[in-house]
């Protein structure tokens, strides 16, 4: 029998999970989604977590739980929130949840665990050099990818253009608050991607997030020397990137 994990990804604006087998990397179960609780503070998304084991049925006691959220996490603890509360910063998020969910779990930055994924079965599956797999969301996530092998806790997401962090210009957040068209998102896209091509040389950009399912509309707008491809596990990456890697690596 294959083995069953779970993956949860929270998000600045909602949470989503589902139960994956680990031999296909696919999902087995519906995928469940409820919003990020505003303000976004530990007790409120710890609860909706809880709240979305429960629409699954709840899991076994063996089963690995990942779970994937917006912050650099080193040794379990956040060192940073993007679009959630500051009271995560410094907090000791993994054994919060294991606290919380009465059980071990494995946490870690969002943009890696969708980086994972994508060296997995995806779109940076043996490729060579400098991958970087971005996610279009709430914010920017970025994972760095050296020869298959996963950098953590890349924050190039926030990169300052113009005196701004992009991420609040470039971001699906943004083009949806200003109503932004595709032409005039991609020219924020263009100067986010450009940097990024001139800090690091990479040999392929993967684009990730749910607006990657509409990636002919803005990626072919896109001059840049770097191939950019859609992810191939678009907006489930992260969910397939934690539970895998709560197996690989299980809670100390």
């Amino acid at each position: 029998m294959s083995k069953i994990a779970l993956g949860v990804d929270i998000g600045g604006t909602g949470i989503k999970a589902a139960l994956v087998d680990l031999a296909t990397g696919e999902q087995v179960s519906d995928r469940v989604k409820l919003p990020t609780p505003q303000g976004g503070e530990p007790e409120d998304i710890a609860d909706t977590v809880l709240a979305l084991i429960e629409q699954l049925g709840g899991i076994d006691d063996d089963t690995p739980v990942g779970i994937c959220f917006p912050a650099a996490v080193v040794h379990g603890t956040t060192m940073s929130a993007a679009n959630v509360s500051k009271r995560w910063i410094g907090l000791k998020a993994e054994q919060f949840f294991e606290d919380r969910l009465g059980r071990d779990i494995h946490f870690v930055n969002d943009a890696d665990a969708a980086g994972y994924a994508e060296i997995s079965s995806g779109a940076a599956k043996d490729v060579n050099g400098l991958v970087i797999v971005t996610t279009l969301g709430t914010g920017i996530g970025v994972a760095l990818i050296h020869n298959g092998v996963l950098i953590p806790n890349c924050e190039l997401g926030h990169l300052e253009i113009d005196g701004i962090d992009w991420e609040t210009k470039a971001a699906v957040s943004a083009k949806e608050r200003e109503d932004l068209n595709w032409k005039d998102w991609a020219e924020r896209l263009q100067k986010y991607y450009s940097r990024l091509e001139a800090l690091m040389y990479p040999d392929l950009f993967v684009v990730g997030g749910g607006v990657s399912r509409s990636h002919e509309k803005f990626l072919p707008l896109l001059d840049l020397r770097t191939p950019i491809v859609p992810a191939v596990h678009r907006n489930e990456a992260g969910i397939l990137g934690a539970a895998s890697l709560a197996a690989q690596f299980p809670a100390r």
